[in-house]
Parts: C-alpha cells; structure tokens; sequence
C-alpha cells in the first residue's frame, strides 16, 4: 500500500536538505508526496505562517516530513505537532564513523514529553515590567511519556534515565516523577533518576552511561542539543514527533540562516529523520538500508563542510542515493 507522506519543506536550508530526503524515500519505498508550505515564506506570501490547507495536510497524511521555519518557528512546528496529535519527541543522538566526536560509543536517545511544560505557552504580563511564564504538569501526559519511553527502551535495548529537577520544581516535577514510578512499577522496569543539571555534566563526561533519557519537555530541547555537540553537531541529529496514529519528521538543526542559499547544508539530519519515518510506518528494513547509506557516506565521503569536507549539499545527497542502487 502506498503511503501518503506530507512534505513541508519551510524556509532556510529546510529547502535544500528535504528534497534530498524525498529522493532518498523515493529510492527505498512506495511512497505519494503531497506538498505545502510553512513558515515565514508562506506568512509572507498567504498572511499565516501554517495555512489551513498545510495544517490539514499534515493532520491527514500518514507522516510528515518538514524542514525548518524561521522567525515564526514557534507559530509553526507547535501546531504542526499538534495536529498529528503528538506527545512524544524521540531525538537520537549517535556517533558516526568519519565524524570527530568526544566519545566514539555514543548512542543515546531523548523522549521528550512534548506537549506541555513550559511550552504550554501560557505567559502573561502582571505590571508593566513583571511577566510570568506558567509550567503545565499532568499525571496523564507523566505516565503517558514514561509509558512510550519505556516502551522504546525495552524494543531497542537501552537502559533508562529520568531527568528531573524534583529538588527545586517540588510540585511539577514531583507529579512527573510520580508518574513515571507509576508506569515503572506496574510494567516491573527499572530506571535511574538523575537531576537534569548534573546529568548535564555527566553526558559531557560519559555520554556512553546512558541510553534512552526520558525527559520533561524544556530538558528534552537543551540536553538534546547538548548531545549534538558530543557527536558532530546538529546536522546529524533527527527527530520524530509520534502520536498514537501520525507523527512529524524533522531535523532539529532549525533553518540556518547563515548558511541557507549556499548550497552546503548537510543532508543527513533530515536523511536519518526519513529513515525514522520509514520505521514508524513499518517499513523497518527500508529504514535499515537508510541508515547503512549514511553509515557508509559518513564515513567514506563526501562530507559537508559543517564535518571538515567540501561537499554540497547535492554532491552529499548524489552519495546517498549512489549507495542506495
């Protein structure tokens, strides 16, 4: 059966690093691409930033994959992550063959809880001068991370972390934390929790202690990140965004600006996302043969300049599918 893939290419390099990840998909699978766009490119051409018919898209395909919005990234990937109903954000972050990193046996994954925290968005002003941002926690959305989270640990055979600053967030992180000891002691696992500040330092010091992290929502996005400066950079880190029946794929690396026009945006982030959308629809042996192609192009070349080579974009991409024949 064929698979409805929504693409949303977006702004900045989004545009030159998703049409690789297309023909990468082409290559590997039985794939319908439906195009849209988002971002400050459609706000400017539309006056919406996520056009109606981008968001429906999005919330009726089988999976999306989307580049990276600019300025208006919060009006953007938010919704859209809304719209394929998502509360997990998945984040891997590995060492690669060819690619400097500070421990070469990194192999972690972030879930993220992806639906509330801080990200809730509820921020108010009191006076003039005095604003507040308001944390949301609940024991549904706690137990409902810990749950996915275990889950993927136990399929893919990680140990468990749990960052957390229970110590100061008494209350929010607190319910987080007696969630996850729910799920934990009903399903019999068992887990680490490490205060999210001192896991900082310890995933600089070695990374390779850890597997899955699980994760309140603004720890997922800064321990995340933290992880691509260990392994190579964010141009190697995908991401999922899973809902119980669709999910959004994206590089986290964001739109880069600085780079965006020059033809030497890495590929491979968005690459391995679409090897992740690929598992999520079932298709794990497509997904496998994703990987090895980038395994093999890392460390064989061509590189892009983000990795000490001189690459293009196409030129990397052109590597990726010669592997793939």
């Amino acid at each position: 059966m064929t698979d409805r893939i929504a693409v949303i290419p977006g702004d900045g390099i989004g545009g030159e690093v998703v049409p690789v990840a297309v023909r990468v998909l082409d290559a590997v699978g039985d794939f319908a691409f439906e195009y849209a766009e988002a971002g400050d490119g459609a706000l400017a051409e539309t006056g919406s930033a996520l056009p109606d018919g981008t968001r429906e898209l999005a919330a009726n395909a089988d999976a999306t994959l989307f580049g990276a919005a600019g300025e208006t990234a919060a009006d953007v990937i938010l919704p859209l992550r809304e719209a394929v109903g998502s509360f997990a954000n998945v984040r891997p972050a590995r060492a690669y063959p060819g690619v400097d990193a500070f421990h070469p046996e990194i192999d972690l994954v972030f879930v993220r809880e992806n639906t509330e925290g801080v990200y809730a968005g509820i921020e108010s002003e009191i006076t003039e001068g005095v604003r507040t941002l308001t944390r949301v926690t609940t024991e549904a959305a706690s137990r409902r991370i810990a749950a996915f989270g275990f889950d993927y640990a136990a399929e893919h055979g990680y140990d468990v972390t749990v960052a957390h600053k229970a110590n100061v967030m008494r209350r929010t992180d607190g319910l987080f934390l007696d969630g996850v000891a729910a799920v934990a002691d009903e399903r019999g696992v068992d887990y680490e929790p490490h205060l999210m500040d001192a896991l900082a330092m310890h995933l600089v010091m070695d990374p390779t202690e850890y597997g899955v992290v699980i994760c309140p929502n603004l720890a997922g996005d800064v321990l995340s990140d933290l992880a691509a400066g260990l392994v190579g950079g964010l141009g190697l880190l995908p991401s999922a965004n899973v809902g119980p029946d669709r999910a959004l794929f994206e590089p986290v690396h964001g739109s880069a600006p600085d780079i965006a026009g020059e033809g030497i945006a890495n590929p491979v982030a968005t690459v391995l996302s679409a090897a992740m959308l690929c598992e999520f629809l079932g298709h794990d042996a497509a997904a496998e043969r994703v990987r090895e192609a980038v395994l093999e192009t890392l460390a064989d070349g061509p590189r892009t300049p983000d990795l000490g080579g001189d690459a293009t974009t196409d030129g990397a991409g052109r590597a990726l599918l010669d592997r793939l024949d």
